[in-house]
Protein backbone atom coordinates (compact mmCIF):
# COMPACT_ATOMS: atom_id res chain seq x y z
CA UNK A 1 0.00 0.00 0.00
CA UNK A 2 0.86 3.78 -0.42
CA UNK A 3 2.58 5.50 2.81
CA UNK A 4 0.23 9.24 2.48
CA UNK A 5 3.50 10.51 3.95
CA UNK A 6 5.84 9.60 1.18
CA UNK A 7 3.63 9.78 -2.00
CA UNK A 8 2.92 13.37 -0.93
CA UNK A 9 6.61 13.66 -0.47
CA UNK A 10 6.98 12.51 -4.03
CA UNK A 11 4.77 14.97 -5.23
CA UNK A 12 6.45 17.48 -3.01
CA UNK A 13 10.36 16.79 -4.51
CA UNK A 14 8.74 17.49 -7.77
CA UNK A 15 7.19 20.61 -6.92
CA UNK A 16 3.46 20.42 -6.15
CA UNK A 17 3.47 22.80 -3.35
CA UNK A 18 -0.52 23.53 -2.97
CA UNK A 19 -3.19 20.98 -2.91
CA UNK A 20 -7.05 21.73 -3.33
CA UNK A 21 -9.86 19.23 -3.25
CA UNK A 22 -13.23 17.71 -2.39
CA UNK A 23 -12.25 14.64 0.07
CA UNK A 24 -13.35 11.23 -0.94
CA UNK A 25 -13.31 8.37 0.92
CA UNK A 26 -10.78 6.19 -1.79
CA UNK A 27 -8.48 8.94 -0.40
CA UNK A 28 -9.35 9.52 3.06
CA UNK A 29 -6.14 8.87 4.70
CA UNK A 30 -4.01 10.83 2.00
CA UNK A 31 -6.57 13.68 2.68
CA UNK A 32 -6.28 12.73 6.28
CA UNK A 33 -2.63 13.38 6.44
CA UNK A 34 -2.39 16.62 4.09
CA UNK A 35 -5.57 17.69 6.42
CA UNK A 36 -2.93 17.01 9.51
CA UNK A 37 0.54 17.66 7.92
CA UNK A 38 0.36 20.85 5.63
CA UNK A 39 -0.29 24.71 6.73
CA UNK A 40 -3.48 26.82 5.62
CA UNK A 41 -1.46 27.91 3.22
CA UNK A 42 -0.40 24.81 1.16
CA UNK A 43 -4.54 22.88 1.55
CA UNK A 44 -8.34 23.92 1.21
CA UNK A 45 -10.93 21.71 1.04
CA UNK A 46 -13.29 23.30 -1.37
CA UNK A 47 -16.80 23.70 -1.68
CA UNK A 48 -16.86 21.43 -4.74
CA UNK A 49 -14.79 20.30 -7.11
CA UNK A 50 -14.82 23.08 -9.81
CA UNK A 51 -13.84 25.35 -7.33
CA UNK A 52 -10.41 23.24 -6.27
CA UNK A 53 -9.70 23.80 -9.92
CA UNK A 54 -10.35 27.34 -9.75
CA UNK A 55 -8.15 27.81 -6.93
CA UNK A 56 -5.38 25.61 -8.36
CA UNK A 57 -5.46 27.77 -11.35
CA UNK A 58 -5.04 30.49 -9.50
CA UNK A 59 -2.20 29.68 -7.43
CA UNK A 60 -0.19 28.33 -10.75
CA UNK A 61 -0.88 31.67 -12.14
CA UNK A 62 0.39 33.70 -9.16
CA UNK A 63 2.99 31.40 -8.26
CA UNK A 64 3.82 29.30 -11.19
CA UNK A 65 4.62 25.85 -9.17
CA UNK A 66 2.31 22.70 -9.88
CA UNK A 67 -0.68 22.37 -7.64
CA UNK A 68 -2.61 19.12 -7.51
CA UNK A 69 -6.69 18.59 -7.34
CA UNK A 70 -8.28 15.54 -5.84
CA UNK A 71 -11.63 14.58 -5.82
CA UNK A 72 -14.15 11.31 -6.65
CA UNK A 73 -14.84 10.26 -10.13
CA UNK A 74 -18.56 11.04 -9.52
CA UNK A 75 -17.21 14.57 -8.97
CA UNK A 76 -15.45 14.88 -12.52
CA UNK A 77 -18.68 16.08 -14.09
CA UNK A 78 -18.30 19.87 -11.57
CA UNK A 79 -14.58 19.82 -13.11
CA UNK A 80 -15.59 19.50 -16.74
CA UNK A 81 -15.94 22.69 -17.07
CA UNK A 82 -12.93 24.98 -15.75
CA UNK A 83 -10.63 22.19 -17.44
CA UNK A 84 -11.64 22.43 -20.62
CA UNK A 85 -12.99 25.94 -21.06
CA UNK A 86 -9.86 27.41 -18.21
CA UNK A 87 -7.01 24.76 -17.52
CA UNK A 88 -7.29 23.51 -21.18
CA UNK A 89 -4.01 23.76 -23.55
CA UNK A 90 -5.83 25.18 -26.16
CA UNK A 91 -7.10 28.07 -23.77
CA UNK A 92 -4.82 29.62 -20.90
CA UNK A 93 -2.76 25.70 -20.74
CA UNK A 94 -2.43 25.72 -16.81
CA UNK A 95 -0.49 22.58 -15.63
CA UNK A 96 -2.28 20.51 -12.80
CA UNK A 97 -2.17 17.15 -11.36
CA UNK A 98 -5.88 15.80 -11.01
CA UNK A 99 -5.78 13.29 -8.46
CA UNK A 100 -8.87 11.01 -8.77
CA UNK A 101 -10.67 8.21 -6.54
CA UNK A 102 -11.96 5.37 -8.78
CA UNK A 103 -15.28 4.20 -6.99
CA UNK A 104 -17.24 1.89 -9.51
CA UNK A 105 -13.88 0.75 -10.94
CA UNK A 106 -14.68 -2.38 -13.29
CA UNK A 107 -14.71 -5.76 -11.18
CA UNK A 108 -15.29 -3.85 -7.99
CA UNK A 109 -18.50 -4.26 -5.65
CA UNK A 110 -20.28 -0.04 -5.53
CA UNK A 111 -22.96 1.22 -4.66
CA UNK A 112 -25.59 1.65 -7.52
CA UNK A 113 -24.34 5.40 -7.56
CA UNK A 114 -20.89 4.42 -8.33
CA UNK A 115 -21.12 1.95 -10.89
CA UNK A 116 -21.80 3.67 -14.50
CA UNK A 117 -19.81 6.13 -13.27
CA UNK A 118 -16.78 4.29 -12.55
CA UNK A 119 -17.45 1.99 -15.82
CA UNK A 120 -17.13 5.04 -17.99
CA UNK A 121 -14.41 7.33 -16.45
CA UNK A 122 -11.64 6.26 -18.31
CA UNK A 123 -13.45 7.08 -21.73
CA UNK A 124 -14.62 10.24 -19.79
CA UNK A 125 -10.88 11.25 -19.28
CA UNK A 126 -10.74 9.83 -22.62
CA UNK A 127 -12.95 12.24 -24.29
CA UNK A 128 -11.63 15.69 -21.91
CA UNK A 129 -8.13 14.28 -23.67
CA UNK A 130 -6.79 13.83 -20.39
CA UNK A 131 -3.71 11.44 -19.58
CA UNK A 132 -3.84 9.37 -17.41
CA UNK A 133 -2.37 6.34 -14.59
CA UNK A 134 -4.32 4.10 -12.16
CA UNK A 135 -2.75 3.76 -9.08
CA UNK A 136 -3.27 0.41 -7.47
CA UNK A 137 -1.20 0.38 -4.17
CA UNK A 138 2.20 -0.09 -5.51
CA UNK A 139 5.11 2.20 -3.56
CA UNK A 140 7.12 2.16 -6.23
CA UNK A 141 5.25 2.66 -9.01
CA UNK A 142 3.30 5.63 -7.24
CA UNK A 143 6.05 7.75 -6.87
CA UNK A 144 7.16 6.63 -10.69
CA UNK A 145 3.33 7.75 -11.28
CA UNK A 146 3.74 11.15 -9.60
CA UNK A 147 7.09 11.87 -10.98
CA UNK A 148 4.78 10.96 -15.07
CA UNK A 149 2.57 12.97 -13.63
CA UNK A 150 4.84 16.58 -12.53
CA UNK A 151 6.72 15.68 -16.03
CA UNK A 152 3.66 15.27 -18.43
CA UNK A 153 1.82 18.26 -16.80
CA UNK A 154 4.77 21.00 -17.23
CA UNK A 155 5.14 20.02 -20.90
CA UNK A 156 1.89 19.85 -22.11
CA UNK A 157 0.85 23.12 -19.80
CA UNK A 158 -2.27 20.91 -19.38
CA UNK A 159 -4.32 18.87 -16.70
CA UNK A 160 -2.72 14.93 -16.21
CA UNK A 161 -4.68 12.51 -13.82
CA UNK A 162 -3.95 10.17 -11.40
CA UNK A 163 -6.58 7.28 -10.77
CA UNK A 164 -6.75 5.81 -7.38
CA UNK A 165 -7.99 2.47 -6.98
CA UNK A 166 -9.53 1.26 -3.84
CA UNK A 167 -7.26 0.20 -1.09
CA UNK A 168 -4.53 1.79 -2.03
CA UNK A 169 -3.17 4.23 0.67
CA UNK A 170 -2.00 3.16 4.12
CA UNK A 171 -3.58 4.31 7.34
CA UNK A 172 -2.71 8.27 7.59
CA UNK A 173 0.69 8.73 9.52
CA UNK A 174 -0.72 12.31 10.71
CA UNK A 175 -4.49 13.11 11.40
CA UNK A 176 -6.11 16.19 12.37
CA UNK A 177 -6.87 15.81 16.29
CA UNK A 178 -10.79 15.38 17.03
CA UNK A 179 -13.01 17.78 18.04
CA UNK A 180 -14.33 18.57 21.09
CA UNK A 181 -17.77 17.93 20.99
CA UNK A 182 -20.41 18.36 24.15
CA UNK A 183 -21.68 15.02 25.92
CA UNK A 184 -25.17 16.82 25.03
CA UNK A 185 -25.42 17.16 21.42
CA UNK A 186 -27.08 14.60 19.40
CA UNK A 187 -25.83 12.20 17.01
CA UNK A 188 -27.01 12.89 13.50
CA UNK A 189 -29.36 9.96 13.69
CA UNK A 190 -31.14 10.95 17.10
CA UNK A 191 -31.32 14.35 15.32
CA UNK A 192 -33.36 12.90 12.29
CA UNK A 193 -35.32 10.70 14.02
CA UNK A 194 -36.61 13.66 16.56
CA UNK A 195 -37.47 15.48 12.61
CA UNK A 196 -39.38 12.72 11.55
CA UNK A 197 -40.96 11.45 14.66
CA UNK A 198 -41.87 15.59 14.96
CA UNK A 199 -43.49 16.34 11.65
CA UNK A 200 -46.59 15.69 9.91
CA UNK A 201 -47.43 11.65 9.14
CA UNK A 202 -48.00 12.38 5.59
CA UNK A 203 -44.67 14.82 4.67
CA UNK A 204 -42.51 13.82 2.32
CA UNK A 205 -38.94 13.90 2.66
CA UNK A 206 -35.91 14.31 0.36
CA UNK A 207 -32.48 13.19 2.50
CA UNK A 208 -29.28 14.29 0.35
CA UNK A 209 -26.35 11.74 0.15
CA UNK A 210 -24.09 9.67 2.04
CA UNK A 211 -25.10 9.12 5.80
CA UNK A 212 -28.02 11.37 5.93
CA UNK A 213 -30.11 8.73 3.64
CA UNK A 214 -28.67 5.42 5.17
CA UNK A 215 -29.69 7.05 8.95
CA UNK A 216 -32.95 7.83 7.65
CA UNK A 217 -33.69 4.54 5.90
CA UNK A 218 -32.44 2.99 9.13
CA UNK A 219 -34.06 5.12 11.55
CA UNK A 220 -37.68 4.41 9.89
CA UNK A 221 -37.13 0.38 10.21
CA UNK A 222 -36.01 0.93 13.66
CA UNK A 223 -38.98 2.85 14.48
CA UNK A 224 -41.55 0.40 12.20
CA UNK A 225 -42.33 3.82 9.88
CA UNK A 226 -43.20 4.42 6.62
CA UNK A 227 -40.82 4.38 4.01
CA UNK A 228 -42.52 5.10 0.84
CA UNK A 229 -42.45 8.89 1.43
CA UNK A 230 -38.75 9.60 1.37
CA UNK A 231 -36.74 10.09 -2.00
CA UNK A 232 -33.19 8.64 -1.03
CA UNK A 233 -30.83 11.00 -2.98
CA UNK A 234 -27.70 8.27 -2.97
CA UNK A 235 -25.71 10.34 -5.38
CA UNK A 236 -26.27 13.87 -7.00
CA UNK A 237 -24.24 15.67 -3.96
CA UNK A 238 -25.72 18.95 -3.37
CA UNK A 239 -28.73 18.64 -5.35
CA UNK A 240 -31.43 17.10 -2.88
CA UNK A 241 -32.71 21.21 -2.07
CA UNK A 242 -33.30 21.60 -5.98
CA UNK A 243 -34.96 17.74 -6.24
CA UNK A 244 -37.32 18.87 -2.85
CA UNK A 245 -38.20 22.34 -4.45
CA UNK A 246 -39.32 20.99 -7.94
CA UNK A 247 -41.39 18.41 -5.94
CA UNK A 248 -42.92 21.16 -3.42
CA UNK A 249 -43.77 23.23 -6.67
CA UNK A 250 -45.31 20.48 -8.41
CA UNK A 251 -47.37 19.72 -5.46
CA UNK A 252 -49.04 22.96 -4.54
CA UNK A 253 -49.71 22.57 -0.67
CA UNK A 254 -48.07 19.25 -0.16
CA UNK A 255 -45.61 19.28 2.95
CA UNK A 256 -41.94 18.83 1.43
CA UNK A 257 -38.86 18.56 3.76
CA UNK A 258 -35.58 18.04 2.44
CA UNK A 259 -32.55 16.71 4.70
CA UNK A 260 -29.98 18.34 3.61
CA UNK A 261 -26.09 18.06 5.23
CA UNK A 262 -23.50 21.07 5.66
CA UNK A 263 -21.07 19.38 3.20
CA UNK A 264 -23.78 19.23 0.44
CA UNK A 265 -25.42 22.58 1.08
CA UNK A 266 -21.87 24.01 0.36
CA UNK A 267 -21.31 22.22 -2.82
CA UNK A 268 -23.91 23.87 -4.08
CA UNK A 269 -24.74 26.69 -2.10
CA UNK A 270 -26.73 28.91 -5.15
CA UNK A 271 -29.12 26.56 -4.59
CA UNK A 272 -30.40 28.13 -1.50
CA UNK A 273 -31.26 31.37 -3.83
CA UNK A 274 -33.20 29.51 -5.46
CA UNK A 275 -35.32 28.22 -3.07
CA UNK A 276 -35.29 31.67 -1.12
CA UNK A 277 -36.57 33.41 -4.31
CA UNK A 278 -38.56 31.08 -5.16
CA UNK A 279 -42.47 32.28 -6.15
CA UNK A 280 -44.29 28.87 -5.52
CA UNK A 281 -43.86 25.93 -3.30
CA UNK A 282 -44.04 24.94 0.27
CA UNK A 283 -40.68 23.30 1.59
CA UNK A 284 -38.83 22.88 4.81
CA UNK A 285 -35.01 22.83 4.24
CA UNK A 286 -33.51 20.94 6.90
CA UNK A 287 -29.51 21.53 6.86
CA UNK A 288 -28.36 18.80 9.92
CA UNK A 289 -24.74 20.75 10.55
CA UNK A 290 -21.65 18.52 12.24
CA UNK A 291 -18.79 20.46 10.29
CA UNK A 292 -17.52 17.21 8.60
CA UNK A 293 -17.71 15.35 5.48
CA UNK A 294 -18.14 12.26 7.40
CA UNK A 295 -19.42 10.11 4.26
CA UNK A 296 -16.14 9.88 3.07
CA UNK A 297 -13.76 9.96 5.93
CA UNK A 298 -14.91 13.47 8.64
CA UNK A 299 -12.90 15.72 7.08
CA UNK A 300 -13.84 19.55 8.35
CA UNK A 301 -15.99 21.78 6.64
CA UNK A 302 -16.43 25.40 7.27
CA UNK A 303 -20.25 25.33 7.94
CA UNK A 304 -19.49 26.00 11.64
CA UNK A 305 -17.51 28.97 10.71
CA UNK A 306 -19.76 30.64 8.86
CA UNK A 307 -23.77 32.09 9.35
CA UNK A 308 -25.94 29.53 6.85
CA UNK A 309 -29.00 31.21 8.65
CA UNK A 310 -27.30 34.68 7.40
CA UNK A 311 -27.23 33.04 3.82
CA UNK A 312 -30.65 31.44 3.99
CA UNK A 313 -32.41 35.06 5.35
CA UNK A 314 -30.52 36.85 2.88
CA UNK A 315 -31.76 34.09 -0.26
CA UNK A 316 -34.75 35.53 1.19
CA UNK A 317 -36.34 32.38 2.82
CA UNK A 318 -39.36 33.54 4.68
CA UNK A 319 -38.71 31.73 7.85
CA UNK A 320 -35.56 31.15 9.06
CA UNK A 321 -34.42 29.50 12.79
CA UNK A 322 -31.52 28.21 14.39
CA UNK A 323 -28.77 27.28 15.01
CA UNK A 324 -29.99 24.80 17.42
CA UNK A 325 -28.99 21.60 18.81
CA UNK A 326 -31.31 20.97 21.90
CA UNK A 327 -33.58 18.11 21.82
CA UNK A 328 -36.64 20.17 22.60
CA UNK A 329 -35.44 23.48 20.62
CA UNK A 330 -35.25 20.85 17.55
CA UNK A 331 -38.50 19.48 18.54
CA UNK A 332 -40.44 22.95 18.84
CA UNK A 333 -39.06 24.44 15.83
CA UNK A 334 -39.70 21.69 13.19
CA UNK A 335 -43.43 21.58 14.82
CA UNK A 336 -43.61 25.22 14.02
CA UNK A 337 -41.58 25.58 10.79
CA UNK A 338 -43.68 22.44 9.40
CA UNK A 339 -47.06 24.15 10.18
CA UNK A 340 -45.71 27.60 8.38
CA UNK A 341 -46.33 28.32 4.58
CA UNK A 342 -43.39 28.76 2.08
CA UNK A 343 -39.56 28.39 2.12
CA UNK A 344 -38.50 27.79 5.44
CA UNK A 345 -34.96 27.48 6.66
CA UNK A 346 -33.77 25.48 9.83
CA UNK A 347 -29.98 24.70 10.82
CA UNK A 348 -29.55 21.79 13.46
CA UNK A 349 -25.65 21.15 14.94
CA UNK A 350 -25.18 17.84 15.25
CA UNK A 351 -22.26 15.38 16.55
CA UNK A 352 -20.21 14.68 13.59
CA UNK A 353 -19.89 10.39 13.12
CA UNK A 354 -22.27 7.72 12.61
CA UNK A 355 -22.89 4.11 14.11
CA UNK A 356 -19.85 1.31 12.95
CA UNK A 357 -22.80 -0.37 12.13
CA UNK A 358 -24.64 1.44 10.20
CA UNK A 359 -26.80 -0.46 7.62
CA UNK A 360 -27.88 0.50 3.47
CA UNK A 361 -30.82 0.63 2.11
CA UNK A 362 -31.78 -2.67 1.14
CA UNK A 363 -34.30 -1.62 -2.19
CA UNK A 364 -32.21 -0.60 -5.37
CA UNK A 365 -32.37 3.31 -6.48
CA UNK A 366 -35.23 2.21 -9.16
CA UNK A 367 -36.97 1.01 -6.25
CA UNK A 368 -36.85 3.51 -4.14
CA UNK A 369 -38.34 5.56 -6.78
CA UNK A 370 -41.02 3.67 -7.57
CA UNK A 371 -42.65 3.52 -3.95
CA UNK A 372 -41.86 7.09 -4.05
CA UNK A 373 -43.83 8.30 -6.84
CA UNK A 374 -46.71 6.09 -5.98
CA UNK A 375 -47.39 7.03 -2.73
CA UNK A 376 -46.58 10.91 -4.36
CA UNK A 377 -49.14 10.70 -7.23
CA UNK A 378 -51.46 8.64 -5.54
Amino acid sequence: MISPRAFHAALAAEGVDFLAGVPDSLLKEFCAYVDAALPPEGHVIAANEGTAVGLAAGHHLATGSLPLVYLQNSGLGNTVNPILSLADPEVYALPMIVMVGWRGAPGVKDEPQHVKQGRVTPALLDAMELPYRALDGDPEAAAEAAAWACRTARETSAPVVLLVHKGAFAKAEEKRPARDIPDTMLTREAAIRLITGTLPAGATIVATTGMISRELYESRGALGQDRSGDFLTVGSMGHASQIALGIARARPGAQVVCLDGDGAALMHLGGMATVGTSATGDLLHVVLNNGAHDSVGGQPTVAQQIALTGIARACGYDAVEGPVEAEADIRAQVDRLAQAPGRRFLEVRVRPGSRADLGRPKESPAENKAQFIARLRG
